[in-house]
């Protein structure tokens, strides 16, 4: 009897090239770190990296992005290994998009439409899918021209004489009605939110905020015994999640909100502010932060600007240095006289010195190990009795 052989045949992943440029703003370890979060992302998006290449600019060219040799050098790697598309680390304007994809001779993608990507393919909720949607058609509005040049010329026939409508024209005012569609459905979803969370009482609000994939998901789980969708990569959290904790009596919410990141789409920031209203109306923000990542400090000034920018600069904050576990230090020869760096730095080290600094209560803790989570706890619970004696001070409130 001879076996029949399945037809079926498992779709290969699509393979990338990641593209970026070193300029004065942006050095070669700045770029470096930018790239390797891009391929991060990548891998996120289900994308294989095939090789990074970079372009020393003293600014990114107007028309390309990258120079002429350049796109040359990342077109023949391109051929030769049959490359699916090429991403760049920041965001095109519609005329580079245009320029690359026909000098490239394939599908061209930009920081923004990846992160896009990976927000619509997390999306669960019809709250998170309609804020990403609109967030896509708002990206997609100024780059229909390279989708539609083919079709430039004017519809005529039957019904349709005269100087009729241009195909792009068509698709432009369908967008801007989807959009003004989109923005009305989230003002009604907003609506009902805030009515949520006025329903709340009077509970103290705490909000897990900070780069993503620096484990609020993990710590969320672990502080609310919940069962809350945690992975080990980027945007695993895109809905907020609030939960009602009780410690030793002490009720509280707490809630966990989609992660920051540099270069984040201003499409996406405008789509999800209402979801960082849970963010804004917090009594005390839990900042997590993964201190085994190299440039862990830079993440802390994106997080802050980012907050600043929402309107929640002024808040409590509690900082939570997780992944412990991880940090890695390498110990300097003593005739090495290069500048010390986070990498060359005792942990031990950074928590004396983050522990002596006024105004900034922490913790280091590691969220996958459990360790320090006692403490973290006793702190928080400390955090909330706090704004509750002082919210009703003569203890008029009830549970």
């Amino acid at each position: 009897m001879i076996e029949k052989k399945s037809t079926a045949t498992a779709i290969a992943p699509e393979t990338a090239v990641l593209v970026g440029v070193i300029t004065e703003k942006q050095n070669e370890r700045l770029s470096r770190e930018y790239l390797n979060e891009l391929a991060f992302l990548t891998e996120t998006a289900g994308v294989i990296t095939k090789k990074v290449f970079t372009q020393k600019l003293s600014s990114a060219h107007p028309k390309t992005y990258i120079g002429t040799g350049k796109i040359l050098e990342v077109k023949a790697y391109a051929d030769e290994h049959e490359v699916d598309v090429v991403i760049f680390d920041d965001e095109l304007s519609p005329s580079q998009l245009f320029n690359l994809e026909k000098q490239l001779d394939r599908k061209v993608l930009d920081r923004t439409s990846l992160i896009l990507d990976i927000f619509a393919m997390r999306a669960r909720t019809a709250y998170a899918k309609t804020q990403v949607e609109l967030a896509q058609y708002q990206y997609l509005l100024p780059r229909l021209k390279r989708m539609w040049t083919h079709l430039e010329r004017q519809r005529g026939g039957i019904g349709m004489r005269g100087p009729g409508e241009s195909q792009i024209e068509t698709d432009r005012r369908i967008i801007l009605d989807c959009i003004a569609r989109l923005k009305e459905q989230l003002k009604k979803i907003d609506r009902q939110m805030t009515s949520q969370r006025s329903n709340r009482g009077g509970l103290v609000r705490v909000a897990l905020v900070g780069y993503t994939n620096v484990g609020k998901s993990t710590i969320m789980k672990l502080l609310s015994k919940s069962d809350v969708f945690a992975e080990n990569k980027l945007f695993a959290t895109l809905d907020t999640t609030v939960r009602k904790v009780v410690f030793d009596n002490l009720p509280f919410l707490l809630s966990d909100t989609v992660g920051f990141i540099r270069k984040l789409p201003t499409q996406l920031v405008e789509s999800f502010k209402s979801t960082l209203d849970e963010v804004r109306e917090a009594d005390v923000l839990m900042h997590v932060v993964d201190i085994s990542h190299p440039n862990f400090e830079e993440q802390m000034g994106v997080v802050r600007q980012t907050l600043a920018d929402i309107g929640a600069g002024d808040k409590p904050v509690y900082l939570v240095f997780n992944k412990i576990d991880a940090y890695t230090f390498v110990e300097k020869d003593a005739d090495d006289l290069t500048p010390r760096t986070e990498k060359n730095i005792p942990l031990e080290e950074y928590m004396r010195s983050w522990i002596a600094k006024k105004n900034a209560p922490c913790i280091f803790i590691s969220a996958i190990h459990k360790t320090n989570l006692d403490k973290l706890r006793s702190d928080v619970y400390k955090m909330v009795s706090e704004v509750q004696a002082g919210r009703y001070p003569f203890g008029s409130f009830l549970w």
